[in-house]
């Protein structure tokens, strides 16, 4: 189960890659067409898809690698089964968080498709296809939340401290 979920977050991020070379892609066409006076249509939108997929694609694979910024001043102070507590506790507010994060992008991506919407620029892209990007990523993410309180629960979670510079 252990290599499932590592292959899912790693493919994610592969993802998040990729639309980030699409993004690349899509403003050196932009530039481009300004400078040898050619137009594409919709490359600003397409663009912000990409962008968007990127994002919540890497996002599992961000939490992860424990790579998300973290605010450990209380938590530093405690160890034990206080520290324990208040992990569970974040990682339960986490878990709700991200579950209705995904609830509701899936959500969107079925509305969208329901209702016809199209985005308004000239390339009238059904707005539902890029929305399952986003829908996708917070899905993994909540499953990576979940991933960390079940490792958290049963005493296997990793211990990283904060790479953060400490002022005494």
């Amino acid at each position: 189960m252990r290599r499932t979920l590592n292959a899912l977050y790693d493919g994610c991020a592969w993802c998040a890659a990729v639309f980030m070379i699409g993004v690349l892609v899509m403003v050196l066409l932009s530039v481009l067409g300004r400078q040898f006076h050619f137009h594409v249509p919709g490359t600003d939108a397409y663009a912000g898809y990409a962008m968007a997929a990127a994002g919540f694609l890497a996002m599992a694979h961000t939490l992860k690698r424990n790579e998300h910024i973290r605010v450990t001043l209380l938590l530093g102070k405690l160890s034990g089964p206080a520290r324990r507590g208040l992990e569970l506790w974040s990682l339960t507010a986490a878990v709700a968080l991200a579950g209705l994060l995904a609830w509701y992008a899936l959500r969107l991506v079925w509305q969208s498709h329901e209702f016809g919407d199209v985005s308004t620029g000239n390339d009238a892209t059904p707005l539902w296809i890029p929305q399952l990007a986003m829908a996708l990523g917070a899905v993994v993410l909540l499953i990576a939340f979940v991933d960390e309180w079940v490792l958290e629960a049963t005493g296997r979670r990793q211990r990283t401290e904060g790479t953060e510079t400490r002022h005494e």
